[in-house]
């Protein structure tokens, strides 16, 4: 008799694959992710709040118990599952097999509360083989991968529940701080201080082109650049700091002045020059190990300029179709299935001579593995060719899986070999003030690949570097002595560059150097410090906005520790301890947060930060005249000089002046700055008196843009609640040049139109927030143009109102177009709709964010804020009320139920709301705790 199997999976897609596979006998089921989480401490049960979940839904006096609720877009997901089991004689936990995974299964085994047998299945790749062997070697929970995650969680809970409100009151609202977020947000703003302290140094150097004549064996002409005089070198880019100074060990190269490179190269139109010596040198290169999580995300973004939420949504839609192996993971080792699979494909596609005789082995250098995974790779004993899966998979797809299955054959392929040439030409040239020749010397280098190897099939891409990139140029035969004519000498000017802002690709890999966070956080840490509004992206850079400025400021002086690098890496080591049984998790957490011996506790901090000046916090200085202020409606100069009022106690009371959007902060220089200001008027422009009220009318520069408004009479006050007339301008207006009429016409808006000939109803023409439109009733239209608030007709508005609504019948043009988007195929274009532009594929529609321009938006830009969008999902909708009568105790939506060591053994719910599987130690440590609680009351 065949039992039936229930199989739980975490998404509907890998449910559909694994079915495939496991026969009739299983039934399969997502679980969509994770059905429960901490609970939000306001959605806590009333007689919990003022207890000690109150603050965290965590005890932290108690082991850091945690309250566990069931989401509530889960609750029917949890009926389904719960209807399944019954009628299943086994459960069967097949999730991720990593942290989070090993959690959701965890999670889905305490709410499910089986009574039939379970078993933990793992794979690294969904294929018929993988999974039969999974089948075969099912194993129970792992409760120290549980601990890890949980404390994770827990962890992120606590940091940012006392530390968000901090930035909330001294620096804005919807404001948070993270373990890792914080951490990132650091480096980018640190790295733009280094932008805005960077001071450019010019240097010149002189290049030529070397021609060995006609007679010569190889008369191809070759370009040179000089590189010493008189046997000192000349000064590179690199050897100046960021001080626009030469380093201390360069002191001894020459810095090449404009007036001397341009003498020198007028001497070398009549010199000639001849070959000093000819250096030869093998060429090695090694193919790149297969990628790990962290290199498939930095490839990505370096050749098909993915952001790193469009990798990982990729790389899951591969894994769970079959295509690849899990795609979260530390490790760049392949098994031996595929090195053989890497070999054979190799030597079919490229010649037997390009693998070498032993299988090339990989190991990882990352501070702190994560769960022992292979490589990303292609899935199978036998790869899929890209050519094989070309119609399967979207455009997105593909090319992301030909990325990774390049690279993994190509770690299995032979070094590409070479030789490498550089020749040293010597020219005598006279200059004027000296009598003895001086000697230059101008080098050029050329490689030759006389085998490629891997480089058949995959080249590894860099990222950007600030130095010179070194030339490389293809060389005639040359001999030592050999004689060189000179031609189109060229002196050429060069300037210093700022350190490089970080991509996505080089902030991930500045984590993982750094050891913070881990392959399944790095797309995530990008995707929350940009929508915290921390950076925005310009072009493929992150940019810091001034609000990250004052957030890591006040991390910085106030909550050091917390935000320093090696601290955040060693906390990621500390999880992977507790993730191999051997740290204690109720243990850790008491230490981080309450504190121990080697550093203060976070409550400790929090409870003593003392006066925070956020007027501080939040003033970057420019110069003496000048600063920068974070507001409450966004970043403003304060600027100090001559044409400030004067307070009435004789102080300068300081103006303000706008900052354009999308100024990013290196670009806003001293000089920048004073030049906002002289610009910004000094005062208001009574445009005249209004024609029907009498008042006068002044053009204004605000917050929000430049308006007209009425002024009160000298003595007016205006009834309580009553506010003065006021319209904001349109676009194509100036303050400083609107005149009387289009002022008065502005405040005299909405404009009627006419009267709609077949209701009778007034249809008026006006400015919204979200532009302008027609109204007639309850029913408006949106106008192409302010303009048109003033020009269209009644014949034209009525032809507006005859017309859908919305729809693709009344389409707005596109102001953009762009190729096809890489997921759906479809071409991309920028639209203006009625909350302002937004790009679209016809499938998919994403705003466009307040910091990016339309006239700026670029392909890359517009395909990733749809793949954003995609992954957001829909909408959430908002949970119906609950009614008090259906409200359930406590216990039964809160309760972490009672874990056996054995994954599949009965679970028993537990009468309070505390952490049950706290290892043995951690119940001592308690029990300790609670007797000498006792024995301090009795002493009282």
């Amino acid at each position: 008799m065949s039992t039936k199997k229930l199989v739980i999976v975490e998404s509907p897609t890998k449910a559909k694959t694994i079915g495939g596979y496991l026969g009739d006998d299983y039934e399969v089921i997502a679980s969509v992710g994770h059905i429960r989480d901490l609970a939000d401490p306001s959605d806590l049960p009333v007689e919990l709040k003022k207890g000690p979940f109150g603050r965290f839904a965590v005890d932290v006096e108690n082991d850091f118990a945690p309250y566990y609720v069931v989401n509530d877009n889960k609750r029917k997901t949890v009926t389904d599952l719960k209807r399944a089991l019954k009628g299943a004689d086994e459960l069967w936990l097949a999730t991720d097999e990593d942290r989070e995974g090993e959690a959701i299964a965890w999670h889905l085994l305490e709410v499910l509360k089986p009574k039939v047998p379970v078993r933990r299945m793992v794979f690294h790749e969904i294929t018929q083989e993988a999974i039969a062997e999974a089948q075969a070697n099912t194993r129970d929970i792992d409760l120290a991968l549980v601990d890890a995650q949980e404390t994770r969680r827990i962890l992120d809970r606590l940091y940012g529940y006392d530390i968000s409100p901090v930035l909330w009151r001294k620096v804005g609202p919807k404001l948070s701080a993270g373990r890792v977020q914080s951490a990132a947000t650091r480096l980018v703003v640190e790295r733009e201080r280094e932008r805005l302290a960077f001071v450019a140094s010019e240097y010149w150097d002189l290049s030529a082109t070397f021609e060995p004549g006609e007679s010569a064996a190889d008369p191809t002409p070759f370009s040179a650049r000089l590189v010493r005089l008189d046997g000192q070198r000349l000064a590179t880019g690199s050897d100046f700091d960021d001080r626009g100074e030469l380093k201390a060990k360069s002191a001894s190269v020459i810095r090449l002045e404009k007036d001397r490179a341009e003498a020198l190269a007028a001497l070398l139109v009549d010199e000639r020059g001849r070959v000093l010596s000819i250096e030869t040198k093998p060429h090695t290169r090694r193919p790149a190990a297969p990628f790990t999580t962290s290199t498939l995300q930095q490839e990505a973004s370096r050749k098909l300029r993915y952001s790193s939420r469009q990798t990982m949504s990729f790389a899951q839609s591969l894994y769970e179709n079959g295509h690849i192996t899990y795609m979260r993971t530390d490790s760049p080792t392949l098994s031996k299935q595929a090195v053989t699979a890497a070999r054979s494909q190799a030597a079919a596609l490229y010649g037997a001579e390009t693998v070498p005789e032993k299988p090339r082995v990989y190991t990882g250098k990352s501070k702190g593995a994560q769960e022992a995974h292979e490589a990303i790779r292609p899935a199978g004993d036998v790869f899929a060719r890209p050519s094989e899966l070309k119609g399967k998979l979207n455009q997105g797809e593909f090319a992301l899986y030909e990325l990774i299955w390049k690279r993994t054959v190509a770690s299995q392929m032979a070094d590409a070999r070479g030789s490498t040439d550089t020749v040293t030409i010597g020219v005598d040239v006279t200059e004027a003030h000296g009598s003895t020749p001086t000697a230059a010397e101008f080098t050029a280098s050329g490689t030759v690949i006389t085998f490629p190897g891997f480089l058949l099939a995959y080249e590894e891409g860099k990222d950007e570097k600030r130095r010179e990139a070194e030339q490389n140029v293809t060389l005639p035969q040359l001999a030592e002595g050999q004689a060189l004519g000179i031609d189109a000498p060229e002196a050429k000017w060069h300037e210093t560059t700022p350190p490089p802002r970080y991509t996505e690709a080089s902030l991930t890999k500045r984590l993982e150097e750094l050891g913070i966070g881990r392959p399944s956080t790095y797309a995530a840490i990008i995707g929350t410090i940009s929508d915290r509004g921390y950076v925005t992206k310009k072009g493929q850079a992150l940019v810091p906005s001034w609000v990250a400025f004052s957030v890591v400021r006040l991390l910085e002086e106030h909550f050091g520790a917390l935000v320093d690098y090696d601290f955040t890496a060693e906390m990621e080591g500390d999880l992977d301890l507790i993730a191999a049984g051997q740290t204690d998790r109720a243990a850790w957490l008491h230490d981080f947060y309450f504190g121990s011996d080697t550093h203060p506790g976070l409550r400790g901090v929090v409870d003593n930060l003392g006066e925070i000046d956020a007027r501080a916090i939040n003033t970057v200085k420019i110069d003496d005249a000048i600063s920068l202020r974070n507001g409450k409606y966004g970043p403003y100069l304060e600027v100090f000089d001559d044409k400030c009022e004067v307070g009435e106690d004789g102080a300068l009371k300081p103006r303000s002046v706008n900052i354009p959007d999308g100024l990013a902060p290196d670009e806003l220089t001293p000089a920048k700055a004073h030049e906002l200001a002289d610009a910004e008027p000094l005062e208001d422009r009574i445009v005249g008196l209004h024609p029907a009220t009498g008042k006068r009318i002044a053009a204004k520069n605000g917050r929000f843009g430049p308006y007209v408004t009425e002024l009160p009479d000298e003595g007016e006050t205006l009834p309580k609640g009553e506010k003065a007339r006021t319209a904001s301008l349109f676009k194509t207006m100036d303050p400083a040049t609107v005149d009387l009429e289009t002022a008065a016409a502005l405040l005299d808006l909405p404009r009627v139109v006419g009267v709609d000939s077949e209701s009778g109803a007034e249809i008026t023409a006006q400015n919204g927030r979200y532009g302008p439109y027609l109204k007639k009733g309850t029913d408006t239209r949106s106008l192409t143009s302010e303009d048109a608030i003033f020009s269209i007709d009644l014949a034209g508005a009525q032809e507006l109102f005859a017309q859908p609504k919305y729809g693709a019948k009344r389409a707005s043009a596109a102001l953009k177009e762009f190729e096809a988007d890489p997921v759906s195929g479809k071409p991309i274009k920028v639209k203006d709709g009625r909350f302002g532009p937004y790009v679209t594929d016809g499938e998919t529609n994403a705003t466009i964010p307040r910091g990016d321009s339309v006239d700026e938006i670029t392909f890359e830009r517009a395909a990733e804020l749809l793949a954003i969008k995609r992954a957001k999902g829909p909408a959430k909708k908002k949970a119906p009320a609950r009614k008090a009568a259906a409200k359930k105790p406590a216990a039964k939506t809160g309760t972490k139920a009672a874990s056996k060591s054995a994954a599949g053994s009965k679970s028993t719910a537990a009468k309070k709301t505390v952490d049950p599987k706290r290892s043995a130690a951690a119940k001592k440590a308690a029990a300790t705790r609670a007797a000498k609680a006792a024995a301090a009351a009795a002493g009282d």
